[in-house]
């Protein structure tokens, strides 16, 4: 199958979350299969040139129409660590993509428009016809209408497409100008319950639903998200649109890539180790305390990696340090603040706890800090208050250290309670799981794990290697994403 990716970013060259990581694994694990793919994606002024070999441009002279007239682009060609890329500049007044940043500019909702018109005119223009065009959240939500609505009367009326949403929270809210814009135009048509109108604020259009009504099939991030989003809060009001269109709706799990995130031969950490070779990991976890100047103590150490926001459960992550220190373990937090509020409040804690030699916060992002961490903490704590899949606890199990985790979203499909789980059986668990949003549900999960780390030592290194067994690769998602592909193809 002929398969062109369109999303906003790639992991390495444009990430700014998991989105760049699925676009990237998902890419490699199809080609992998034999399948040929190509990625669409803007050209940023701040992306990660030195992730790109051989650069060079593609298609001068892509006229985009925009508004009555129409801006010039050239597209540039190079490979990402093997997967192909195409990226689309714009020469206008706009400089839609030389901001410096990848989002959060007033006018997200115009550049993202842009991009995605400029996506489907370099396919029109270039003969370019993928059986399939797999687009991703709320930037490219306009290129199934564009293509049902434009671009099938010009060439493109087999191309079927895929649509998946990885943050129902974020679903580009816009005005008529987009319409005016993008040549969609018929303002009537468009501003209908059953097409582009949102659902809470007549008088806006909204891309990501646009996405789910114009697209031939809509995935999330894991099935009980998917769930989640169709009968729960975490839709953020496309509840009754994801209900309409129930019959093309699904959830697939997202996968790690195992040549990043792999203790037998990941180079970032002093010693690699397998499955049947437990006491290697004991020579990461020294390895930490020393880096990060802790005790060496026959203690537990619990860890939390990402980011501190109120959707990582922030307030459950600051008391888990308290309790962890309370139960005699030790505790290492690794994350960046998105609110100034927040980050005021982890530097206040980081200064408060200097001193004390079972904890350390190291607040920001450290790529290389984080594969030790995974190698050499005991558990991790995932308290999220949502989580549409969740790559963390993924991580985590292939590296034996037990999640402890909320029970919402992947969490739930990729972590089953050692103690409560009533659908897998005893050697299948692999961690430990609470529901509620408050301190003791939190403390319950932790105080069942450290307490097995401590009385019960070979049953916590059984539960350890029951994590590691399983495969959360590209491998299954692979074949779920083709089956879906083989599906709307034959429509």
């Amino acid at each position: 199958m002929y398969i062109v990716q369109i999303a906003s970013e790639c992991a390495p060259v444009v990430k700014a979350g998991g989105l760049g990581d699925v676009v990237y694994g998902l890419s490699r694990e199809l080609e992998i299969r034999g399948h040929t793919i190509e990625i669409i994606l803007p050209k940023y002024d701040c992306m990660r040139y030195d992730q790109i070999w051989g650069l060079h441009i593609a298609y001068e002279n892509l006229m985009v129409p925009w508004y009555d007239g129409a801006i010039r682009c050239t597209v540039h060609c190079g490979w990402v660590h093997g997967r192909l890329c195409f990226f689309i500049e714009p020469h206008s007044d706009d400089q839609f993509f030389n901001r410096g940043c990848y989002y959060g500019a007033v006018d997200d909702h115009l550049r993202f428009a842009f991009f995605s018109k400029a996506s489907l005119e370099f396919l029109q223009q270039t003969n370019k016809r993928p059986d399939i065009i797999h687009c991703h959240d709320w930037q490219t939500g306009l290129v199934p209408v564009m293509l049902f609505e434009i671009y099938k009367y010009h060439g493109m009326e087999y191309q079927r497409v895929c649509y998946t949403i990885h943050n129902f929270k974020h679903q580009g809210i816009a005005g008529t100008n987009i319409l005016w814009a993008t040549g969609l135009n018929n303002e009537p048509y468009y501003f209908q319950y059953d097409r582009l109108q949102d659902n809470f604020n007549p008088f806006a259009l909204n891309f990501m639903k646009g996405g789910i009504v114009y697209s031939n099939f809509v995935t999330t991030v894991s099935p009980h998200h998917a769930w989640e989003a169709h009968y729960g809060e975490f839709g953020y009001g496309l509840g009754h649109t994801l209900n309409l269109h129930q019959h093309k709706f699904g959830g697939i799990l997202n996968g790690i890539d195992y040549e990043v995130w792999n203790p037998e031969i990941d180079r970032f950490i002093p010693a690699q180790y397998t499955i049947d070779d437990l006491e290697t990991k004991l020579k990461n976890k020294k390895a930490l305390r020393e880096r990060l100047w802790l005790s060496h103590e026959d203690k537990p150490l619990i860890c939390y990696i990402g980011r501190l926001d109120d959707q990582k459960g922030v307030h459950l992550v600051h008391h888990a340090i308290y309790y962890a220190l309370h139960r005699n373990a030790q505790f290492v937090l690794l994350g960046s603040a998105t609110e100034p509020g927040l980050n005021n409040w982890f530097w206040h804690e980081k200064n408060f706890l200097n001193e004390n030699p079972d904890v350390h916060l190291e607040l920001g992002f450290n790529e290389e800090l984080s594969h030790l961490i995974y190698a050499g903490a005991d558990m991790i704590v995932v308290p999220s208050n949502y989580e549409p899949c969740g790559l963390t606890q993924m991580i985590s199990l292939k590296y034996g250290t037990v999640p402890i985790v909320r029970g919402v979203g992947g969490l739930v499909n990729t972590v089953f309670d050692r103690d409560y789980d009533q659908f897998h059986k005893p050697e299948q668990r692999n961690g430990y799981v609470f529901y509620q949003t408050d301190q003791q549900a939190l403390e319950s999960a932790i105080d069942r794990a450290i307490g097995l780390w401590h009385v019960y030592p070979e049953e916590f290194r059984k539960l350890v290697k029951q994590g590691m067994e399983y495969d959360y690769s590209w491998n299954h998602p692979g074949t779920d994403y083709l089956q879906i592909y083989e599906h709307i193809r034959h429509r």
